[in-house]
């Protein structure tokens, strides 16, 4: 199907601390309105909401080089509570020497582990396990 992307839905609790986190974990940026909106104020109300009403409900991130799947965070007023189904691969060696794979991806997870997130489990010289600051389960690899 011509013009078909994929994008990946992510329910969360607190919308500006899961961006933040995902923008810096996947290189991620806002993604700007759609046209002709110039704001997202403006598309918001374009649906009858009020934009002073909208709570930072909702965010929704693009990779600026077109590569990688739009990500929307929508707030939701549960926790998670189980397993992911689906999880992110955050990876971060694919074009490394063999010997520099391992190293970058520890590195990588020490980065994100200060941004909030934390180590559910290693397999040794291949990938991380992680949850973001929400718990959702993620792989660095």
């Amino acid at each position: 199907m011509a013009g078909m992307r994929m994008a990946l839905t992510m329910d969360c609790t607190d919308v500006p601390v899961m961006a933040e986190f995902w923008k810096a974990a996947l290189g991620y940026e806002e993604e700007p309105p759609p046209p002709p909106f110039a704001t997202r104020e403006e598309w918001v109300a374009s649906f009858g909401i009020d934009p002073d009403e909208d709570d930072d409900d909702g965010a929704w991130l693009h990779d600026p080089d077109g590569i990688g799947p739009r990500l929307s965070l929508l707030q939701v007023p549960e926790p998670k509570t189980a397993k992911n189904r689906l999880h992110i691969d955050v990876r971060v060696s694919a074009d490394l020497p063999a010997e520099q794979k391992w190293p970058a991806i520890v590195a990588r997870s020490a980065e994100l582990i200060g941004l909030g997130a934390g180590v559910l489990a290693e397999v040794d010289g291949h990938h991380i396990v992680m949850a973001d600051p929400e718990g959702n389960e993620f792989c660095v690899c």
